[in-house]
């Protein structure tokens, strides 16, 4: 079964940097999607949308809150999705997860990674 699996989470200090990415297990891996992105939820707080990136025209969408500090870009397969998250605050201190949506079947899931923003 093919999962998403996150990597890259961690500390940081406010105004640091850190790159999160998201991959199917396994090899081989082929889906058409409509859309691949990142959730977080603050211990809390609701989950909420961060960013995420169409398959169809590559366009994005952003969280306000984040919006000239976070970067999504994907990789050539188009499998492998990245956060680049600059100028990092405390407030952006969440477990993020990484969604796929595929064309056909439900939305998958990765585990989570822990990104902490403390000094």
């Amino acid at each position: 079964q093919v999962q998403l699996v996150e990597s890259g989470g961690g500390l940081a200090q406010p105004g640091g940097s850190l790159r999160i990415s998201c991959t199917p297990s396994g090899s081989g891996f082929t889906l058409d999607y409509y859309t691949i992105g990142w959730f977080r939820q603050a211990p809390g707080k609701e989950r909420e949308a961060v960013s995420c990136i169409s398959n169809n025209d590559g366009s994005t969408y952003y969280l306000d809150s984040v919006k000239g500090r976070f970067t999504i870009s994907r990789d050539n397969a188009k499998y492998t999705v990245y956060l680049q998250m600059n100028d990092l605050e405390p407030d952006d201190t969440a477990v993020y997860s990484c969604y796929l949506d595929p064309t056909s079947g439900p939305r998958m899931w990765g585990q989570g990674t822990l990104v902490t923003v403390s000094s």
